[in-house]
Protein backbone atom coordinates (compact mmCIF):
# COMPACT_ATOMS: atom_id res chain seq x y z
CA UNK A 1 0.00 0.00 0.00
CA UNK A 2 1.40 3.44 -0.92
CA UNK A 3 2.06 6.11 1.67
CA UNK A 4 -0.70 8.30 0.23
CA UNK A 5 -3.11 5.36 0.42
CA UNK A 6 -2.18 4.67 4.03
CA UNK A 7 -2.74 8.32 4.97
CA UNK A 8 -6.30 8.33 3.59
CA UNK A 9 -7.53 5.24 5.38
CA UNK A 10 -7.54 6.64 8.95
CA UNK A 11 -9.43 9.75 7.69
CA UNK A 12 -12.21 7.61 6.21
CA UNK A 13 -12.41 5.53 9.38
CA UNK A 14 -12.61 8.72 11.42
CA UNK A 15 -15.54 9.94 9.37
CA UNK A 16 -17.38 6.66 9.89
CA UNK A 17 -16.75 6.93 13.64
CA UNK A 18 -18.17 10.44 13.74
CA UNK A 19 -21.43 9.24 12.21
CA UNK A 20 -21.80 6.79 15.06
CA UNK A 21 -22.58 9.82 17.26
CA UNK A 22 -26.25 9.52 16.40
CA UNK A 23 -26.64 9.58 12.66
CA UNK A 24 -27.14 5.86 12.10
CA UNK A 25 -29.83 5.32 9.49
CA UNK A 26 -30.20 9.07 8.80
CA UNK A 27 -29.14 11.16 5.80
CA UNK A 28 -25.97 13.02 6.63
CA UNK A 29 -27.59 16.44 6.92
CA UNK A 30 -30.24 14.99 9.29
CA UNK A 31 -27.50 13.50 11.46
CA UNK A 32 -25.75 16.87 11.58
CA UNK A 33 -29.05 18.52 12.53
CA UNK A 34 -29.48 15.98 15.32
CA UNK A 35 -25.97 16.62 16.66
CA UNK A 36 -26.46 20.40 16.57
CA UNK A 37 -29.78 20.17 18.42
CA UNK A 38 -28.15 17.92 21.01
CA UNK A 39 -25.43 20.51 21.48
CA UNK A 40 -28.02 23.26 21.85
CA UNK A 41 -30.08 21.21 24.30
CA UNK A 42 -27.04 20.80 26.56
CA UNK A 43 -27.42 24.45 27.55
CA UNK A 44 -23.77 25.20 26.76
CA UNK A 45 -24.71 27.77 24.12
CA UNK A 46 -26.56 30.88 25.30
CA UNK A 47 -29.06 32.80 23.17
CA UNK A 48 -26.54 35.64 22.68
CA UNK A 49 -23.61 33.35 21.85
CA UNK A 50 -22.93 32.48 18.19
CA UNK A 51 -22.91 28.85 17.12
CA UNK A 52 -19.79 27.46 15.44
CA UNK A 53 -19.56 28.53 11.81
CA UNK A 54 -20.65 26.19 9.03
CA UNK A 55 -16.98 25.72 8.16
CA UNK A 56 -16.18 24.75 11.75
CA UNK A 57 -19.11 22.33 11.92
CA UNK A 58 -18.10 20.77 8.61
CA UNK A 59 -14.60 20.18 9.94
CA UNK A 60 -15.92 18.84 13.26
CA UNK A 61 -18.18 16.26 11.63
CA UNK A 62 -16.09 15.53 8.57
CA UNK A 63 -18.70 16.58 5.98
CA UNK A 64 -19.06 19.21 3.31
CA UNK A 65 -20.20 22.76 4.06
CA UNK A 66 -23.21 22.11 1.81
CA UNK A 67 -24.32 19.27 4.10
CA UNK A 68 -24.00 21.49 7.17
CA UNK A 69 -25.84 24.33 5.42
CA UNK A 70 -28.78 22.06 4.60
CA UNK A 71 -29.02 21.04 8.26
CA UNK A 72 -28.85 24.65 9.43
CA UNK A 73 -31.43 25.72 6.83
CA UNK A 74 -33.91 23.31 8.42
CA UNK A 75 -33.18 24.62 11.91
CA UNK A 76 -33.71 28.18 10.66
CA UNK A 77 -37.00 27.18 8.99
CA UNK A 78 -38.13 25.60 12.26
CA UNK A 79 -37.23 28.83 14.16
CA UNK A 80 -34.77 26.99 16.39
CA UNK A 81 -31.88 29.20 15.27
CA UNK A 82 -31.63 32.51 13.45
CA UNK A 83 -28.99 33.92 11.11
CA UNK A 84 -27.81 37.48 11.65
CA UNK A 85 -25.99 39.08 8.75
CA UNK A 86 -22.36 39.69 9.61
CA UNK A 87 -22.69 38.19 13.11
CA UNK A 88 -23.39 34.50 12.69
CA UNK A 89 -26.05 31.99 13.68
CA UNK A 90 -27.71 32.13 17.10
CA UNK A 91 -30.20 30.22 19.18
CA UNK A 92 -33.51 31.98 18.47
CA UNK A 93 -34.46 34.17 21.44
CA UNK A 94 -38.05 34.57 22.59
CA UNK A 95 -39.84 37.89 22.37
CA UNK A 96 -43.48 38.90 22.49
CA UNK A 97 -43.48 39.09 18.68
CA UNK A 98 -41.94 35.66 18.25
CA UNK A 99 -44.32 34.16 20.80
CA UNK A 100 -47.33 35.55 18.93
CA UNK A 101 -46.03 34.40 15.58
CA UNK A 102 -45.21 30.86 16.64
CA UNK A 103 -47.18 29.77 19.68
CA UNK A 104 -50.03 32.21 20.20
CA UNK A 105 -53.14 30.99 18.36
CA UNK A 106 -55.73 33.53 19.55
CA UNK A 107 -56.96 36.24 17.20
CA UNK A 108 -59.67 38.83 17.42
CA UNK A 109 -62.46 37.86 15.06
CA UNK A 110 -61.65 40.88 12.89
CA UNK A 111 -58.22 39.29 12.28
CA UNK A 112 -56.09 41.49 14.56
CA UNK A 113 -53.71 40.05 17.13
CA UNK A 114 -52.93 41.58 20.50
CA UNK A 115 -50.28 41.06 23.14
CA UNK A 116 -52.21 40.03 26.28
CA UNK A 117 -51.83 41.51 29.73
CA UNK A 118 -51.15 38.67 32.19
CA UNK A 119 -52.34 38.54 35.79
CA UNK A 120 -51.02 35.67 37.91
CA UNK A 121 -53.86 34.54 40.18
CA UNK A 122 -52.13 31.61 41.85
CA UNK A 123 -48.61 30.22 42.22
CA UNK A 124 -48.20 27.12 44.36
CA UNK A 125 -46.25 23.92 44.75
CA UNK A 126 -48.24 20.71 44.37
CA UNK A 127 -47.89 17.03 43.50
CA UNK A 128 -48.34 15.57 40.03
CA UNK A 129 -51.58 13.69 39.47
CA UNK A 130 -51.69 10.84 36.97
CA UNK A 131 -52.51 13.05 33.97
CA UNK A 132 -49.76 15.54 34.76
CA UNK A 133 -47.24 12.77 35.39
CA UNK A 134 -47.97 11.19 32.00
CA UNK A 135 -47.76 14.50 30.17
CA UNK A 136 -44.51 15.60 31.80
CA UNK A 137 -43.02 12.07 31.96
CA UNK A 138 -42.43 12.30 35.69
CA UNK A 139 -43.51 10.05 38.55
CA UNK A 140 -47.00 10.42 39.91
CA UNK A 141 -46.73 12.44 43.12
CA UNK A 142 -43.54 14.20 41.98
CA UNK A 143 -43.32 17.88 43.03
CA UNK A 144 -44.63 20.39 40.49
CA UNK A 145 -45.44 24.08 40.22
CA UNK A 146 -49.06 24.96 39.52
CA UNK A 147 -49.62 28.44 38.11
CA UNK A 148 -52.96 30.05 37.20
CA UNK A 149 -52.92 33.11 34.93
CA UNK A 150 -55.74 35.31 33.69
CA UNK A 151 -55.01 36.97 30.33
CA UNK A 152 -56.78 40.17 29.36
CA UNK A 153 -57.26 41.72 25.93
CA UNK A 154 -58.22 45.40 25.88
CA UNK A 155 -59.02 45.06 29.55
CA UNK A 156 -61.39 42.12 29.10
CA UNK A 157 -60.59 38.62 30.48
CA UNK A 158 -60.32 36.30 27.48
CA UNK A 159 -58.10 33.37 28.56
CA UNK A 160 -57.59 31.44 31.76
CA UNK A 161 -54.39 29.38 31.90
CA UNK A 162 -53.42 26.66 34.34
CA UNK A 163 -49.77 25.73 33.83
CA UNK A 164 -48.05 22.75 35.43
CA UNK A 165 -44.27 22.44 35.50
CA UNK A 166 -41.97 19.79 36.95
CA UNK A 167 -40.12 21.34 39.88
CA UNK A 168 -36.99 19.37 38.99
CA UNK A 169 -36.89 21.10 35.60
CA UNK A 170 -37.06 24.62 37.06
CA UNK A 171 -35.42 24.35 40.49
CA UNK A 172 -35.72 27.34 42.76
CA UNK A 173 -38.59 28.94 40.85
CA UNK A 174 -40.47 31.39 43.05
CA UNK A 175 -43.61 33.43 42.58
CA UNK A 176 -41.54 36.60 42.86
CA UNK A 177 -39.16 35.81 40.01
CA UNK A 178 -41.94 34.30 37.90
CA UNK A 179 -44.27 37.28 38.21
CA UNK A 180 -41.37 39.72 37.88
CA UNK A 181 -40.08 38.25 34.62
CA UNK A 182 -39.45 40.77 31.86
CA UNK A 183 -40.56 38.63 28.92
CA UNK A 184 -42.94 35.83 27.95
CA UNK A 185 -43.12 32.56 29.86
CA UNK A 186 -41.24 30.74 27.10
CA UNK A 187 -38.70 33.55 27.08
CA UNK A 188 -38.36 33.17 30.84
CA UNK A 189 -37.75 29.43 30.54
CA UNK A 190 -34.99 30.22 28.06
CA UNK A 191 -33.29 33.11 29.85
CA UNK A 192 -33.52 31.75 33.41
CA UNK A 193 -33.10 28.01 32.82
CA UNK A 194 -31.74 27.55 29.29
CA UNK A 195 -34.90 25.65 28.28
CA UNK A 196 -36.02 26.30 24.72
CA UNK A 197 -39.57 25.48 23.66
CA UNK A 198 -39.44 24.42 20.02
CA UNK A 199 -42.75 22.56 19.57
CA UNK A 200 -46.22 22.48 21.08
CA UNK A 201 -49.12 20.06 20.72
CA UNK A 202 -52.63 21.43 21.36
CA UNK A 203 -55.77 19.33 21.83
CA UNK A 204 -59.04 21.24 21.55
CA UNK A 205 -62.60 20.67 22.68
CA UNK A 206 -65.66 22.65 23.78
CA UNK A 207 -66.53 22.86 27.50
CA UNK A 208 -69.03 24.73 29.68
CA UNK A 209 -67.81 27.34 32.16
CA UNK A 210 -68.03 26.17 35.76
CA UNK A 211 -68.99 28.63 38.49
CA UNK A 212 -65.43 29.71 39.36
CA UNK A 213 -64.38 30.16 35.73
CA UNK A 214 -67.58 32.06 34.97
CA UNK A 215 -66.87 34.43 37.87
CA UNK A 216 -63.36 35.11 36.59
CA UNK A 217 -64.60 35.80 33.07
CA UNK A 218 -67.65 37.72 34.24
CA UNK A 219 -70.01 35.46 32.27
CA UNK A 220 -72.94 33.18 33.17
CA UNK A 221 -72.06 29.69 34.36
CA UNK A 222 -72.52 27.18 31.56
CA UNK A 223 -71.29 29.57 28.84
CA UNK A 224 -69.52 27.70 26.06
CA UNK A 225 -65.72 27.97 26.17
CA UNK A 226 -62.93 26.50 24.06
CA UNK A 227 -60.49 24.34 26.00
CA UNK A 228 -56.92 23.79 24.79
CA UNK A 229 -54.71 21.16 26.43
CA UNK A 230 -51.12 21.90 25.45
CA UNK A 231 -47.86 20.09 26.01
CA UNK A 232 -44.80 22.18 25.17
CA UNK A 233 -41.59 20.38 24.20
CA UNK A 234 -37.93 21.25 24.10
CA UNK A 235 -35.22 19.37 22.21
CA UNK A 236 -35.46 15.60 21.78
CA UNK A 237 -39.22 15.71 22.52
CA UNK A 238 -38.74 16.37 26.21
CA UNK A 239 -41.90 17.88 27.73
CA UNK A 240 -41.55 21.22 29.49
CA UNK A 241 -45.07 22.17 30.54
CA UNK A 242 -48.67 21.00 30.62
CA UNK A 243 -51.07 23.89 30.04
CA UNK A 244 -54.85 23.97 30.15
CA UNK A 245 -56.27 27.10 28.56
CA UNK A 246 -59.90 28.17 28.57
CA UNK A 247 -60.80 30.71 25.88
CA UNK A 248 -63.91 32.89 25.87
CA UNK A 249 -64.60 33.02 22.15
CA UNK A 250 -67.27 35.72 22.01
CA UNK A 251 -64.87 38.18 20.38
CA UNK A 252 -61.81 35.96 19.87
CA UNK A 253 -61.07 32.72 18.08
CA UNK A 254 -58.44 30.02 17.82
CA UNK A 255 -56.58 29.95 14.49
CA UNK A 256 -54.09 27.32 13.40
CA UNK A 257 -51.68 28.94 10.96
CA UNK A 258 -49.50 26.55 8.95
CA UNK A 259 -46.81 27.53 6.46
CA UNK A 260 -45.35 30.86 7.54
CA UNK A 261 -45.66 33.45 10.21
CA UNK A 262 -48.50 35.87 10.74
CA UNK A 263 -48.02 39.62 10.63
CA UNK A 264 -48.86 41.31 13.92
CA UNK A 265 -51.28 44.17 13.28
Amino acid sequence: MSKARRQKTPHRAGRRAKWALGGIGLPRYKAIKLEVTRSLSSGKIAADEPLPTEKQLAARYGVSIGTVRRAMDELVAEHVVIRQQGRGTFLAPFSSERLLNRFWPVFRKDGEREIPIVQTLRFEEARADAETARALTIAEGAPIYRIVNLLLMRGNPVLLDEVRLARALLPGLTEENFVGRENTMYGFYQSAYGINVIRVVDRLRGVAADAETARRFGIPAGTALLESMRIAYTFEDRPVELRRTLIHTQAYEYRNVIGGEVRIV
